[in-house]
């Protein structure tokens, strides 16, 4: 009776039933006078609904869009970086109202940014509702669950690092525990007595202990101030992520050898089935990769120019090219500065252009100079396209195109 009851407030006796839902009714008493005549009140209900399965879910929400959606991470250092860091390849997120969670980039037609934790990015992508996104290594990791529906585009965005890392005590009975062997082996750990480990990671956590062969281990889950869990008693190790260290460090934690459970950076990522299934996603990834491509290649040089006396352009690059640091990309370029002397035109210097790393900035010019180069100017660089990215190539090896 609870179920008929149930049943009838959900789906009233001349309401239709879903396609997917089959409901039949059996009785033999008269019929009601607010319903067809052939209607009679419920003695027996057999009710049965077969639900569309995730896949088929998935691919209508990802089909149904037109407009392609990237989310970024909505706070925090990571939201910071990444604006920057599209900014710097002259992708600007245009926000008309800082309180709204919907943006764009006016270089790219049909996009549109969407402002998310990046917990939820990695949810999304998987259910169907973004389609690119940007968010930390250890977040696809952790929430993506290994998941072949998300494809890292670009593993290596150079801001975000981290790595989620054991850590335990250094005083008690971890004062002389330095490895993860160590740990494992100690003999305190048993079924009755679990090593217990703080974390907020609880898909990461439990499988990097068992790849590990640590059997005595109970995890209990927590968002915030880890470090202070062994200190008051409730957990002997926590596994967090960690920049420099030293909050660890100044709560009396230290990291192990061996216990460093994934290395973190911030990475591009989409969705398979967008890549595949809806038009434009692909051209548009290929555009924001090779734009990231080409920017960050071009943050680690500069454009060096210089001038140097020679009586040709092959004799400059001779003496160019007898120093490995001055060798550029792939070859200096070399050309005639023309000037007038006594009413005829003359070459008396050639311009050396090249590309040079910035840690060898210094012993670059150094270089320069002692071989005649003067009035060196440097220039900092905002892309370098060279051939089609690798990352690229990649990409389309893992679609099957």
């Amino acid at each position: 009776m609870i179920l008929y009851q149930t049943l009838l407030q959900r789906f009233p006796p001349c309401t239709p039933i879903p396609s997917l839902c089959t409901f039949s009714i059996h009785s033999s008493s008269s019929p009601s006078p607010s319903c067809p005549s052939s209607y009679n009140p419920v003695k027996r209900v057999t009710f049965s609904c077969s639900l569309p399965s995730p896949s088929l879910a998935v691919e209508r929400r990802v089909t149904e869009r037109n407009e392609i959606r990237f989310g970024l991470p909505s706070k925090g250092r990571m939201a910071s970086d990444t604006l920057d860091l599209l900014k710097d390849c002259q992708l600007s997120v245009r926000q008309v109202n800082p309180r709204q969670y919907v943006a764009d980039i006016p270089q790219l037609a049909n996009l549109e940014v969407w402002f998310q934790r990046p917990k939820d990015i990695v949810r999304k992508l998987l259910s169907g509702d973004l389609d690119l996104g940007i968010v930390g290594f250890d977040t696809v990791s952790e929430y993506g669950q290994g998941s072949e529906d998300l494809i890292i585009v670009h593993d290596a965005l150079e801001y975000g690092h981290c790595r989620l890392s054991l850590a335990i005590p250094k005083y008690g009975i971890f004062e002389n525990i330095n490895s993860l062997t160590e740990l494992a082996n100690m003999p305190q750990w048993t079924d009755e007595k679990p090593l217990r480990v703080a974390t907020g990671f609880t898909y990461l956590g439990p499988k990097f202990m068992k790849d590990s062969g640590l059997k005595h281990v109970i995890f209990s889950t927590a968002d915030g101030a880890l470090e202070a869990a062994p200190a008051m008693g409730i957990a002997d190790a926590i596994l967090d992520l960690v920049s420099s260290g030293t909050t660890l460090r100044e709560n009396n934690l230290k990291e192990i050898e061996g216990g460093v459970v994934v290395q973190s950076q911030a990475v591009l990522v989409a969705s398979r089935k967008s890549l595949i299934q809806r038009e434009g996603v692909l051209d548009t990834t290929h555009e924001i990769l090779e734009r990231l491509e080409a920017h960050l290649r071009a943050s680690y040089q500069f454009t060096v120019v210089a001038n140097m006396r020679g009586n040709s352009a092959e004799e400059v690059a001779e003496r160019v090219l007898s120093q490995a640091s001055l060798s550029g990309l792939q070859g200096p370029t070399i050309s005639p500065v023309f000037c007038k002397r006594n009413g005829k035109v003359t070459v008396d210097y050639y311009a050396i252009v090249i590309c040079v790393p910035k840690k060898e900035l210094y012993r670059s010019v150094q270089q320069l100079r002692a071989i005649g180069g003067s009035g060196v100017l440097i220039s900092p660089l905002t892309y370098i396209f060279d051939e089609e990215p690798p990352r690229w190539r990649q990409l389309l090896s893992n679609l099957g195109l």
